[in-house]
């Protein structure tokens, strides 16, 4: 084995914490940029191992985006085929969802189009119809649903409910407070790889819109002391945790 490089330095994206989401859950995680959001969904994924600890998980979660492994020269319609066969539907269960896929997205107009014709948005609503297509137990979303599209957003929260109804679970990581607060009931709070707060969407929104608030007007001493007064609020944590208790509390 040869030995770290002297110079190496060892950043912890994420400090020690522990997170079961159940059966039926829509849950938000924010935080601010370098929190640990996207380093928790890609852990949850299966795209990196913990450095310790365990990820337990009822079914293989389908991350938005990375499952769908899309090619921009494909049309859109090629491309759902394409991305339901790496999700690992049938030519026949395609065929059978193919007009709810294109419903979702609201692509009708330019699905035969390239996608790389299409912009950001409409790439990220193509990603999430097909990856809620097939149904999965746990749906993990990374930013996607922020397209400015109001039709879209009523859409796919409908798809999300009908996930969490038909007992999966959703991870949604977004900026967008407003978006968090209409498509989850639980947000946990990341900050610096710490797990702040994890409750009610409402009130765990809330309080981060206090901290950021200070932050914007310089008050980081504030800032800082309400942090450590919410965290302190908190339950004891020791790493990330889906589902462990076999299918009972899956999600």
């Amino acid at each position: 084995m040869l030995n770290p490089l002297p110079n190496t330095v060892t950043v912890h994206a994420l400090n020690e914490l522990s997170l079961v989401v159940n059966r039926g859950e829509s849950v938000g995680v924010i935080g601010r940029n370098g929190s640990g959001k996207s380093t928790l969904m890609k852990l949850v994924s299966g795209q990196i191992r913990p450095t310790s600890g365990a990820i337990h998980a009822s079914s293989t979660p389908i991350m938005l985006g990375v499952n769908a492994a899309l090619v921009p020269e494909l049309s859109g319609d090629q491309n759902v085929v394409l991305g339901c066969l790496a999700m690992g539907l049938t030519h026949a269960e395609i065929a059978e969802r193919f007009d709810e896929i294109v419903e979702v997205s609201g692509l009708e107009k330019s699905i035969h189009l390239p996608m790389k014709s299409y912009s950001s948005g409409m790439g990220s609503r193509l990603r999430f119809a097909i990856a809620a297509c097939a149904n999965p137990e746990i749906l993990l979303v990374d930013e996607a649903l922020n397209t400015g599209d109001a039709q879209f957003a009523a859409r796919s929260k409908r798809r999300m409910d009908e996930l969490r109804s038909e007992a999966g679970c959703v991870l949604l990581v977004s900026h967008s407070l407003e978006t968090i607060k209409d498509m989850t009931s639980r947000t946990v709070w990341l900050d610096k790889g710490d797990l702040i707060m994890d409750g009610p969407s409402k009130e765990v929104t809330k309080a981060y819109m206090k901290f950021t608030k200070e932050l914007s007007k310089g008050n980081n001493i504030t800032a800082a002391n309400f942090r450590a007064e919410v965290q302190s609020s908190q339950a004891n944590v020791s790493i990330v945790d889906i589902s462990r208790q076999n299918t009972r509390s899956a999600g």
